[in-house]
């Protein structure tokens, strides 16, 4: 299986590129550059594996949230990417990237994803992993931390920009230990990957036209207009 992944929905810049379970990646911090680095890095991952575009099973990218430039930006590409060749898509939740980055480098198994949505909200989600597998319980949100949903109890691990900006209030509602809080943790392409991987294999790759940006906040753009006047 070769799957290529690209995400510019945060902060960091990054792609990633999955042969036969080996994975290559590129990772950066660049607000603002995502633009001018990312098809470079895309361009060095399948140079270095002497493949092609049209070589790959799949491709991928982080459908949101996240900033809303950003998203845009990796939805384009793959776009663009996907029809010449007629690749198949797999969108990837960037709170899903957070938690299965957070399951792999330490084993937690409960994650509460949090992005900042700015404007006062966190982009959220909750999620459980086992044996690999990143399973979502309820809904992804974006909404005030006042207005997050309860949850049940257990020993959960707090995880993205979201908690490094609202910290004091969601490890109180949510009673999360300080020694579980990964406050900047970023999404990254190659767990976006591995996300990707399992879902291609269970049949969830859509067209091009198909592969749509997730913003959660669907007047996000009215509102940034509002605050520039």
């Amino acid at each position: 299986m070769k799957i290529l992944a690209i995400d510019t929905a945060t902060e960091a810049c990054s792609a990633a590129l999955l042969i036969d379970g080996e994975i290559t990646h590129e990772f950066q911090l660049a607000p603002r550059e995502h633009t001018q680095l990312i098809l470079p890095m895309v361009d060095r991952l399948l140079s270095s594996a002497q493949l092609k575009i049209k070589n790959l099973d799949a491709l991928s990218f982080a459908r949101g949230p996240g900033a809303f430039t950003g998203v845009r930006i990796a939805a384009g590409i793959i776009q663009g990417l996907s029809y010449v060749d007629d690749i198949p898509v797999v969108p990837v939740s960037t709170l899903a990237a957070i938690a299965a980055g957070v399951y792999a480098s330490s084993g937690h198994k409960n994650i509460l994803s949090a992005i900042d949505a700015r404007m006062g909200e966190v982009y959220w989600g909750v999620y459980k992993a086992d044996d690999g597998l990143i399973e979502l319980v309820g809904n992804e949100i974006v909404s005030t931390v006042e207005l997050l949903p309860e949850i049940e109890s257990s020993e959960w691990t707090g995880a993205g920009t979201g908690w490094s900006e609202y910290k004091e209030q969601l490890m109180k509602k949510y009673s999360v230990k300080a020694e579980n809080i990964l406050d900047e943790y970023l999404p990254s392409a190659k767990d976006i990957v591995r996300l990707a991987a399992n879902d291609f294999k269970l049949g969830k790759a859509i067209s091009a036209h198909q592969a749509q940006p997730v913003y959660l906040r669907d007047n996000v753009a009215k509102k940034k207009a509002a605050l520039i006047k």
